[in-house]
């Protein structure tokens, strides 16, 4: 008979899966519906995922457990993806869009700028890895409709002839400084790299030691012939 200890053992504790996406639950509500026999209470969340390397969407779900409602709204935002074109951390161009009660306006900006924007905007901006933009919402305050419009705005951005010239000559300055790097590591090592002694060059340049034992025979051979003319 398996004990509850042995069920214990028998589990794998192994290393988890790393997500794809990573999910942030932008609003989480309760809902209630008045029916013949009362009030159904049920949950409905609204969860922002993405890769921080050019995916995102969003995706609504509802479930009588807060669990269920977010699973059921991750599974909801994978099918509303779409891919965002990143220009040196920006995007290629300003945009603007009316979606319902809505109006967002977002700009490109420059490296150190960080992200200028609030709510839904920002969240939908950095989880698509954009890291500079200048941005104005009017109108409604609704995170889920900011959110909503969001999608639909980034889901406009193109690449522009100038943005691709940009991202070309950026990714071959940074080859080029990729190739200095490596040819500046090869010469520091061949400069701290000692050469060893080759048989050759022991045979031509005798060690100071040999040189000192050769003076003293010769030394040595000159005070004799002196004892020897004297005697």
């Amino acid at each position: 008979m398996n004990t509850p200890n042995d069920k214990r053992k028998r589990r794998s504790h192994g290393p988890r899966e790393e997500k794809e996406f990573e999910e942030y639950m932008l609003q989480l509500d309760r809902v209630t519906r008045v029916v013949k026999g009362g009030r159904r209470m049920r949950f409905r969340a609204t969860v922002i995922i993405g890769d921080r390397a050019g995916r995102v969407g969003i995706g609504l779900g509802k479930g009588a457990d807060v669990q269920i409602a977010a699973r059921k709204a991750a599974s909801d935002a994978k099918k509303n993806l779409i891919t965002v074109p990143i220009v040196n951390d920006t995007i290629p161009h300003a945009a603007k869009l009316k979606y319902k009660a809505a109006r967002v306006l977002i700009i490109p900006a420059a490296p150190g700028t960080g992200l200028i924007a609030g709510s839904a905007v920002r969240k939908m901006l950095e989880l698509a890895g954009v890291k500079n933009v200048l941005s104005k919402s009017f109108g409604t305050t609704n995170r889920v409709v900011l959110g909503q419009a969001m999608l639909r705005i980034l889901s406009e951005l193109k690449l522009t002839e100038a943005a691709k010239k940009f991202t070309a000559e950026l990714k071959r300055q940074k080859d080029d400084e990729k190739k200095k790097r490596q040819a500046a590591q090869k010469g520091s090592e061949k400069v701290g790299r000692r050469r060893s002694p080759r048989k050759d060059d022991a045979k031509k340049e005798p060690s100071d030691l040999k040189v000192a034992a050769k003076k003293v025979e010769k030394e040595k051979g000159r005070l004799e012939q002196e004892i020897e003319q004297k005697a």
